[in-house]
């Protein structure tokens, strides 16, 4: 008999496979279910954007054909425009830029890309799962690295032992960070990270995916800012999480040119890249940007504020944060001794309100679950009777669990 790859044995179970059981299960039972588990957005796509879609399909048939693997020329000159605006950045369209089908698709490819068998990638904890499962299925060793309260979420560099800094290739960071919602105040930590990458000769792979979901005033940089990061680092952005584009499918990678070459080397053997009508919606949305994401960053602030503090008001420990689409949450007493993938099967199971896991982010985001904040606003109010009444009857599950 024949067995699957090894590698997949080594995956732990998905967070989403495994809530999406957790939700089914709540469907059967006829609850109205509250879906605050996946960073899916619920808002639609600009108007603009679907209509250049429309348009694109209905009236250029030559774009229903394969596309340039590596992105078509107009899309990654769009890029190049707005990053320069964006962040003051230049890049070179022709090889520091590379269109992606999405950004997870490009951060795994991009360890397939580039890790032998048992090399070493340092991950923090909690993260975007991805960042480990990557790794994994690329045959490469995970050191988790914690992102802690006290230090702001931010990786200690210093407490890496140096034996396993000396033998680590890749370094993975993500701000604004899911799912702490941390982010990243000056420019003062990615420096840091140049200097060790540089002694080390580490590769820095840094998901930006949340770099224009902000409120608050706070303007999230890109690594690229840095001096000297082009020497080591590459960064992922995604259309998704900006523009309502989830489901299209579309980003880029960009950034030190030697670091990108292997990964389109890759992915010319194993697609095709983004349909060319997409990646004219994707100039389209670029082109922009300044006249919908208000929309957008408006709508999410309003659900912020109103869900933060309710659950303050119920007792729960939770930052009021400056960028992405999540709150990230202490599991309140009298549920603290739970785990949380318990824990958020109780809340599913009694309530109907789902949230993510925080072990579903790694070891170091148990005791925590995360909210996302996808669904209508006053479906938030609903949310917050439910955990409220939950939480009175909290000592009876508790017991019974």
């Amino acid at each position: 008999m024949n067995y699957p790859s090894r590698k997949l044995k080594k995956l732990p179970p998905y967070l989403f496979g495994a809530i999406d059981i957790l939700k089914k299960r709540a469907y059967e039972k006829k609850l109205d279910v509250i879906d605050l588990c996946m960073g899916n957005p619920d808002l639609p796509t600009p108007k603009d954007i679907v209509e250049r879609l429309c348009d694109t399909v209905l009236n250029h048939s030559r774009t229903h054909r394969y596309p340039q693997a590596k992105g078509m020329p107009k899309f990654r000159k769009a890029i190049l425009k707005w990053f320069k605006k964006r962040f003051g950045v230049e890049l070179d369209p022709e090889e520091e830029i590379l269109a992606l089908i999405g950004s997870k698709e490009g951060i795994a490819h991009f360890f397939m890309s580039w890790l032998e068998e048992g090399e070493l990638v340092l991950v923090p904890s909690p993260c975007y799962p991805v960042h480990y499962n990557g790794v994994i299925l690329a045959g490469g060793e995970v050191y988790t690295i914690p992102l802690l309260k006290e230090n702001n979420y931010l990786p200690d560099l210093s407490k890496i032992p140096e034996e396993v800094a000396r033998r680590a290739k890749i370094l993975v960071l993500n701000y604004p960070n899911n799912p702490t919602t941390a982010v990243v105040k000056d420019l003062n930590f990615f420096e840091e990270v140049v200097r060790f990458a540089k002694k080390y000769d580490i590769i820095v792979l840094h998901d930006a995916a949340y770099s224009e979901i902000t409120f608050d005033g706070y303007v999230a940089p890109s690594f690229l800012q840095v001096k000297g990061s082009k020497d080591v680092a590459v960064e992922f952005h995604s259309f998704s999480k900006t523009f309502n584009m989830a489901g299209w499918r579309i980003g880029w990678v960009c950034g030190n040119r030697e670091l990108i070459k292997p990964l389109e080397k890759l992915k010319s053997y194993l697609d095709y890249g983004v349909p060319t009508f997409i990646q004219l919606s994707g100039v389209k949305a670029l082109e922009i940007e300044d006249k919908v994401i208000g929309e957008t960053l408006n709508e999410y602030k309003r659900r912020r504020d109103y869900f933060y503090n309710g659950l303050k008001k119920l007792g729960w420990e939770v930052e009021l944060p400056k960028a992405t689409m999540y709150l990230w949450a202490k599991i309140p007493e009298p549920f603290s001794r739970l785990g949380s993938l318990q824990f958020a099967e109780l809340l599913i199971d009694k309530t109907g309100v789902a949230c993510a896991p925080g072990i579903g982010f790694g070891p170091y985001g148990e005791g925590y679950v995360r909210f996302a904040l996808v669904t209508h606003y006053n479906r938030f109010h609903d949310a917050l009777l439910r955990i409220k009444k939950f939480m009175k009857e909290g000592g009876k599950y508790v017991k019974t669990s």
